[in-house]
């Protein structure tokens, strides 16, 4: 297996699915570039090149580049989804649902319900997250805890390279509407990723370590924190299950719940608000289902209840730490 970006395991995604299924387009702003303008034809491949390459492919009839207009465009996927095609849009940064979330939650989510099942919305809303990329406030938030508790989407938020392309074309063959989370600070990292087409079937964890004193439980980014942590732990004799969700709907509740029966204590890791994130979810679904089992109360890490600073000093400080993570299960362990 050849090592491959994050960014490279999504492109590799996409166009093995074209190649594989001629309904599957994509659009959104700048997914080419060049549209009318003199000089590169392929320029851009969106905002952080995920898609660049694409279009030389497959042409402009099946990579579309829009207008700055989110509300047009996701809304145009959603109903070429639902009269045939297996649209791929892209919602530049997560922070712009405002301007689209109607389309998205009251009319791609309840398609399959309101038409007694009748309706499929094959449609894959990839989005870019998180802090660390120094973007400011509104470029820089996790609003995946939004779209988990929208009944009728999908979640998939990849945490290696390797689950990007599963992930990517597992929720582009899927029958329902996916939104694609991807951590813009993650698109460079390398990991072996297999040349040919796999998927990875939503609503399964991957637990990345296992151990018998304590659960992790870390979403996106903050798997490859939470790994850091528990190897830390390691050395000084504290072993710990690293559980990635990878879907937060479907969420895969067993797997959770049966680590903690088995360790006793429980760190969820979120890099999204505190206040109603998945780490609150979380928490409440063991707490309901194997309190019996904590040895300890629950901790949670995850940032402040503030906006994301711009200051790069004050961003570093916001973001959940390996140090934060090992203290907090060193305060699960006491």
């Amino acid at each position: 297996m050849a090592k491959k970006s994050f960014r490279q395991a999504i492109n590799e995604a996409m166009a093995q699915e074209m190649r594989r299924d001629p309904r599957v387009v994509t659009m959104g702003e700048d997914t080419a570039g060049g549209m009318g303008a003199p000089g590169e034809d392929d320029a851009w491949g969106g905002p952080l090149g995920v898609t660049k390459g694409l279009m030389k492919e497959f042409g402009r009839n099946r990579v579309l580049d829009t207008p700055i207009t989110e509300s047009a465009f996701v809304g145009a996927a959603i109903g070429a989804a639902a009269t045939g095609l297996r649209p791929v849009a892209e919602l530049m940064f997560v922070d712009f649902m405002g301007v689209c979330f109607d389309q998205i939650f009251n009319q791609a989510a309840k398609f399959r319900y309101m038409f007694g099942g009748n309706a499929v919305t094959p449609v894959v809303i990839r989005t870019m997250y998180g802090a660390g990329f120094r973007a400011a406030s509104q470029h820089s938030q996790c609003l995946y805890p939004i779209f988990t508790h929208i009944p009728g989407l999908k979640v998939a938020i990849p945490s290696s390279p390797y689950e990007a392309k599963g992930l990517m074309i597992q929720a582009i063959r899927d029958d329902d509407p996916v939104i694609f989370f991807e951590h813009k600070a993650m698109y460079d990292d390398m990991e072996e990723v297999p040349d040919e087409p796999y998927t990875i079937p939503f609503g399964e964890a991957n637990l990345t370590r296992e151990g018998k004193d304590a659960t992790i439980v870390a979403i996106g980014r903050m798997v490859q924190f939470a790994n850091a942590a528990a190897d830390e732990l390691a050395r000084k004799g504290i072993s710990c299950t690293v559980i990635d969700p990878r879907t937060t709907s479907p969420m895969d509740e067993d797997s959770i719940i049966e680590s903690v029966e088995e360790t006793g204590r429980l760190v969820v890791v979120d890099e999204a608000s505190p206040r109603c994130n998945m780490a609150t979810d979380i928490s409440a679904l063991v707490a309901q289902n194997a309190f019996k089992a904590l040895k300890g109360p629950i901790r949670m890490v995850t940032p402040p209840h503030v906006p994301v600073p711009f200051s790069p000093t004050l961003e570093d400080a916001y973001i959940p730490s390996p140090a934060r993570i090992v203290d907090a299960v060193r305060q699960a362990m006491a």
